[in-house]
């Protein structure tokens, strides 16, 4: 999923998406507007960035930038394991493994994510399903390292 894509997905749902000089987020959103600091440098970037976004429209209510509190805490989670879940997800970790991606980069760039963006969702995947999860014939494993088995019959 690009950019563009998610643009058209927040268009439909009746948000309104500006880029904006930004100081302390690389994202906003309040009601049906969202910010996106205008100076992100790659269109990834900003993929990254909307997606999470998006999660806090479809997942969070009310004001949640006081992180000390324990379920804004859980509502910034929330909203960006739905960001995680819907450019990347484990199914696409699998499809990138597939599609001979060996490293974090190569994964990243299939995926159309930074890297930094990936290995934050493959760290949030861990603390929602352990060691591994298996998924059809493949197994995703996130300790000791992360790697993508298939099981072969």
């Amino acid at each position: 999923m690009n950019y563009e894509a998610l643009l058209d997905e927040a268009h439909q749902e009746g948000l309104v998406v500006k880029e904006k000089p930004l100081r302390y987020n690389n994202g906003r959103i309040k009601g049906k507007r969202i910010a996106i600091r205008k100076d992100i440098e790659t269109n990834t970037e900003k993929t990254c960035v909307l997606a999470e976004e998006l999660g806090h429209y479809y997942t969070t209510t009310g004001d949640i930038l006081d992180q000390s509190d324990t379920m804004n805490r859980k509502q910034e989670y929330r909203a960006r394991l739905w960001g995680y879940n819907r450019l990347i997800g484990l199914m696409g970790i699998i499809n990138a493994y597939i599609h001979g991606c060996q490293t974090l980069y190569e994964m990243a760039a299939y995926l159309d994510v930074t890297e930094e963006y990936l290995r934050e969702a493959i760290f949030c995947y861990r603390n929602k399903y352990g060691v591994y999860k298996k998924i059809d014939n493949y197994v995703v494993y996130f300790e000791p390292c992360f790697k993508v088995c298939e099981i072969l019959d």
